[in-house]
């Protein structure tokens, strides 16, 4: 899983021309902690349990001279992983291999000290029940 996180990670940060058509994004006028704590806020309000947070940021600038780059991708990135009983079960039973984009996940990064705030686009159909929910988490985390 950790793997998994990581290639999204890298995803989002290959830059506009890879992840522009893999990512909805959207700026948030104000701090990353704040912008954490509003999406952390957003999704727990729903009455979701957020499985994980990836510190994938941290990993990154941490990691960085060891795989022989000095880019700094991020200043900060975390990535909130949660999952919807509810949702699950109907994109699931829709078509059972909707398993594979399980968990979903909202991030909130600042690049350039830029803070944004966004999620992987799902493909057409069922999934994009789940892409609606997001985005409603997201526009929560923005008020």
């Amino acid at each position: 899983m950790k793997m998994r996180l990581f290639l999204g990670a890298m995803a989002l940060a290959a830059g506009p021309g890879f992840a522009a058509d893999q990512a909805v994004t959207h700026s948030f006028d104000g701090s990353f902690e704040d912008a954490a704590f509003a999406v952390e806020s957003a999704i727990i309000g729903r009455g979701l349990v957020i499985d994980y947070v990836s510190h994938t940021g941290e990993m990154l600038n941490r990691t960085a001279a060891d795989v022989g780059s000095d880019k700094v991708l991020f200043e900060e990135a975390d990535i909130f992983l949660f999952c919807s009983a509810q949702l699950s079960r109907k994109v699931m039973e829709a078509d059972p291999m909707n398993l594979a984009h399980c968990p979903y996940g909202v991030f909130v990064a600042e690049r350039e000290g830029a803070v944004m705030i966004g999620y992987r686009q799902y493909p057409e159909g069922p999934m994009q029940e789940v892409q609606a929910l997001l985005e409603e988490i997201v526009q929560e985390a923005l008020e």
